[in-house]
């Protein structure tokens, strides 16, 4: 008898929630051994602007943004991608860059006849969605980024800035192997971690999520890391609002500031009290209502007065 898995159950419970708010699965083959999967509209609404939600690092899109669909829907045509490598995308091309992943969001976009949008990132998601954003001006119309470290440099791991020393070190706990990574996972991703998780859960999250395309997943990592500096990160020009977990372990909130300064008049940044870095599981209700605030009811990243500087938001 097959083992009872509650990670395959959750997997099911979220394809049945993100269908029954108006999604359908979608695999698109691009034509040089790439396929990507993305959660579309059953009917795009061309009166209402596009979204597209961009996962991190972790299990596929639907555990990440499974507390957003429902109520972006009603203002937005959703779309969610799986990154390549995680879900139901891969490809057999060498590229491992978030350049190259944007690139492929772009191409199945462009496939459902979107040529125009907004895009959410989360963490990972956000180096892909600020890429999009360099690659494709006249596509992107806002930009939100959440604790996406993408103005980080190579040498912050060097300087202490991290929590870990090395690129092998972040690969061994952002692809956890074993229930005691787990747990260093969930420790510097969370501001108050869940205690008592049994290990029997752990172990099916990591066999049912963690474990295929682990060598090309520790390759997107080690991408992400080589040569990084500032000097080389374009400057956007789209509307960017900035969101960050007050105690994000995993890039630090001094990133979303160095980031602001950065893009300068054009991006705004939000700190969210007592969070860590997985803001998207801890305050989901915040963080939407700073998604409607920025995308729906106002075309300026923020007034004057409620960002940035130091400015905290329950």
């Amino acid at each position: 008898m097959a083992k009872l898995s509650l990670t395959a159950m959750l997997n099911r419970c979220f394809r049945y929630s993100f269908s029954k708010a108006g999604l359908r699965s979608s695999t698109m083959d691009l034509g040089d051994g790439t396929v990507m999967h993305v959660w579309v509209p059953k009917v795009h609404i061309k009166s209402k602007p596009t979204l597209i939600l961009i996962h991190g690092i972790g299990a596929n899109a639907m555990w990440q943004w499974y507390d957003f669909v429902s109520p972006l829907m009603s203002g937005f045509n959703v779309y969610v991608p799986d990154l390549l490598f995680f879900g139901d995308s891969y490809t057999a091309r060498p590229e491992r860059s978030e350049q190259f992943q944007a690139q492929c969001v772009m191409r199945v976009m462009e496939a459902h006849g979107v040529t125009v949008m907004n895009v959410v990132g989360i963490s990972y998601g956000g180096f892909v969605g600020y890429s999009l954003a360099a690659q494709f001006k006249e596509r992107v119309e806002k930009l939100v980024l959440c604790c996406a470290g993408v103005c980080l440099e190579d040498k912050d791991l060097e300087e202490g800035m991290l929590q870990v020393k090395s690129v092998d070190e972040a690969v061994s706990i952002l692809l956890p192997q074993t229930p005691q990574k787990m747990r260093e996972l969930m420790k510097i991703s969370f501001y108050k971690p869940r205690k008592g998780v049994p290990t029997c859960f752990l172990n099916d999250f990591i066999r049912e999520m963690c474990s295929e395309h682990l060598q090309e997943r520790k390759e997107l990592i080690q991408a992400l890391h080589k040569d990084r500096k500032l000097s080389n990160l374009p400057k956007i020009t789209q509307p960017t609002l900035l969101i960050w977990g007050e105690h994000d372990q995993i890039f630090p909130l001094e990133l979303g500031h160095r980031l602001e300064r950065h893009l300068g008049d054009n991006a705004k940044l939000v700190m969210i009290k007592n969070s860590g870095h997985a803001i998207n599981v801890e305050k989901p209700k915040v963080l939407h209502k700073h998604f409607k605030y920025f995308l729906i009811d106002t075309f300026r990243p923020m007034e004057s007065g409620n960002h940035s500087n130091g400015c905290k938001t329950d």
